[in-house]
């Protein structure tokens, strides 16, 4: 069972309006009753085996202040992942970068932790710093935005400014989708305007993904993603992680599981069920009525079941998809260094 995209608690920002770097303690992720809805011993009461971690960081000015706090931040909550394992999770989880890594983990009975990016705002105007990230932290995917334009491209969801800037993707969002694909750092679109994601998929050489979006056809939401959006997604070899959160399962908020699974079945039968995945959004606003934190994600795979798929197909939703694409990603990076 992977969970593509889950938060870890952290600040917002500082008083200065600022991304806030400064540390938060992460001792309650190796704790069972604690308010935070993803810990390991959560995961592994609920059979999650593999939890993709976000360094997510708010959007904020497009200047220099902005962008070297959001640097800080990126690069704090990267070292808070790897410090978790020798402070809190030793024989209990392990930090991966790839896949091997990870069947390891979850074949010793460990869940697999992965670190991943939440908006590119931090990279400023340097698509060096992919490089960096992959190699020094083990990145393995980025969300192009979050919520408000950057540099890199515009967003579905702009809370102040103009509704576009770039009309999709600026030549340096472009050029950072080269960086991360020689790198083998996945591009996710979640977060993404309409454009952006469309020419994101035009624009990278390995599959792109959405790590936490649902369906726009069942909750008309910028967040989601269109049929359109979808079908792109098929002929790319992409996949969408459907995610817990209410507002984007069902408009006005409430969703539930059952919501969740209606929205993974219109995927599997739109563009097939090797296109479609989960995830939770835990400690950064998910969880739904039947799956409330990381204990309960066994439920996901029982719904799953009784709405009628087989033990493949729950298999590949739950898991497998995913792998298949972060190793897509691993096979570019032996590719561009040969």
């Amino acid at each position: 069972m992977i969970d593509s995209h889950i938060d870890i608690p952290w600040n917002e920002k500082t008083a200065e309006g600022l991304p806030c770097w400064h540390k938060r303690d992460q001792a309650d992720v190796a704790m069972r009753d604690v308010e935070r809805r993803f810990t390991v011993p959560k995961a592994q009461a609920g059979g999650m085996g593999v939890a993709c971690l976000a360094a997510y960081t708010p959007q904020a000015g497009l200047d220099d202040a902005g962008h070297e706090a959001a640097w800080q931040r990126a690069r704090a909550m990267l070292e808070a992942m790897e410090e978790m394992v020798p402070l809190h999770l030793s024989g209990q989880a392990v930090l991966c970068r790839r896949v091997p890594d990870i069947r390891r983990a979850t074949e010793a009975g460990q869940v697999a932790l992965v670190p991943v990016m939440e908006n590119g705002y931090p990279l400023a105007d340097d698509p060096a710093r992919i490089g960096y990230l992959a190699r020094r932290h083990g990145v393995r995917y980025m969300t192009l935005t979050h919520n408000g334009h950057n540099l890199l491209a515009d967003s579905a969801v702009v809370r102040q400014g103009p509704a576009e800037v770039h009309g999709g993707l600026s030549a340096l969002g472009r050029e950072v989708i080269g960086e991360m694909n020689r790198h083998g750092v996945l591009v996710d679109v979640s977060h993404a305007s309409r454009k952006t994601m469309m020419q994101a998929v035009d624009a990278s050489s390995v599959p792109v993904f959405a790590s936490h979006s649902c369906v726009r056809a069942l909750c008309d939401h910028p967040r989601n993603l269109d049929d359109g959006q979808l079908d792109a997604l098929k002929a790319s070899g992409g996949l969408i992680q459907i995610t817990a959160m209410g507002p984007f399962l069902r408009r006005g908020g409430g969703g539930t599981l059952k919501d969740f699974v209606e929205h993974v079945l219109y995927v599997a039968r739109r563009i097939g069920v090797e296109h479609v995945g989960i995830s939770s959004d835990f400690d950064g606003g998910g969880g739904i009525e039947g799956w409330q934190d990381a204990s309960e994600t066994h439920h996901v795979s029982e719904a799953l079941a009784v709405a009628g798929l087989d033990a493949g197909e729950i298999r590949a939703i739950c898991g497998e998809n995913m792998l298949r694409l972060l190793q897509r990603a691993e096979d570019k990076i032996s590719k561009c260094q040969t």
